[in-house]
């Protein structure tokens, strides 16, 4: 359950309820641990019971949920959901033609947004925040140009061989090409390599070290707000994960749709 969802499933719950259930939230995220899971899933029957008005049955869940969480004791960290902000538009997963790719980046004021695009349905979409941690550095649009391919390779177990990989940057591009041809300590000026709390290395260096072991890959460029089909879709991706930090709406539709509709014209400007 997302943040957002949380919240306005919490705001149906009467005041007694309400003030039960807000403590618990910090249960109802992804973890690997069993017990965190058990009270979190009560937490979410509840409020699922609320939206149906059985305010009987949401009291019984949120006494369990107590209960587990008295025993259990804090909250466990929460774990990375790798498939947050994923999607497939299964329709074009049977589409014949060469896998191409398209990634882009967005950043207004302190909020940016990552996304990707893939001829075979894949796209997938993500907004951060800077912090006061933030390990980008002065370098900032071209290190979330980076950051995007490495969220569309991460979508694979391993990627399509001979995927091709559009850019609209070109110096995101060139840092590719050097990683490839096995520049792999090379980054960017003022990136950081401290060690981080989320992942066992730094996203770039991931990708870098991904990128050098993947000559099949071939990374090109393509000229933004050109009109290019899988360009503007991940463009567009892009920008709605970015203002989806600030306003509440239901993304997966509008991406899907979006996605869906850009596909279509990639596929039918394909020879046949």
């Amino acid at each position: 359950m997302r943040p957002d969802e949380f919240l306005r499933a919490l705001h149906l719950l009467p005041t007694p309820l309400h003030a039960r259930a807000l403590p618990l939230r910090r249960y109802v995220h992804r973890t690997a641990c069993a017990d965190c899971q058990r009270i979190g899933d009560a937490v979410t029957l509840a409020l699922t019971a609320a939206n149906y008005d059985e305010l009987d049955s949401a009291g019984q869940l949120l006494d369990a949920a107590e209960r587990l969480a008295a025993a259990h004791g804090t909250a466990c960290r929460r774990q990375p959901d790798q498939q947050r902000g994923r999607g497939r538009v299964t329709r074009w997963a049977a589409a014949s033609a060469p896998v191409v790719a398209a990634t882009d980046a967005s950043w207004k004021g302190r909020v940016g947004g990552i996304a990707y695009v893939v001829s075979d349905g894949h796209y997938g979409l993500r907004g951060r925040g800077t912090g006061r941690l933030d390990p980008t550095g002065a370098s900032r649009v071209l290190i979330n140009e980076l950051r995007a391919v490495d969220f569309l390779l991460s979508a694979y177990e391993e990627a399509p061989a001979g995927m091709t990989v559009l850019l609209d940057s070109t110096v995101a591009l060139r840092w590719l090409r050097r990683w490839q041809a096995g520049e792999v300590s090379a980054m960017p000026a003022g990136y950081s390599l401290r060690q981080r709390r989320w992942a066992d290395r730094p996203t770039l260096v991931r990708l870098a070290d991904q990128v050098s072991h993947r000559p099949d890959l071939s990374f090109q460029h393509v000229k933004g707000h050109s009109g290019h089909a899988l360009n503007e879709a991940a463009d567009g991706l892009s920008h709605m994960a970015r203002r989806r930090i600030a306003e509440t709406f239901d993304v997966r539709p509008r991406a899907h749709a979006l996605v869906d509709a850009f596909l279509h014209d990639w596929h039918a400007a394909l020879p046949h």
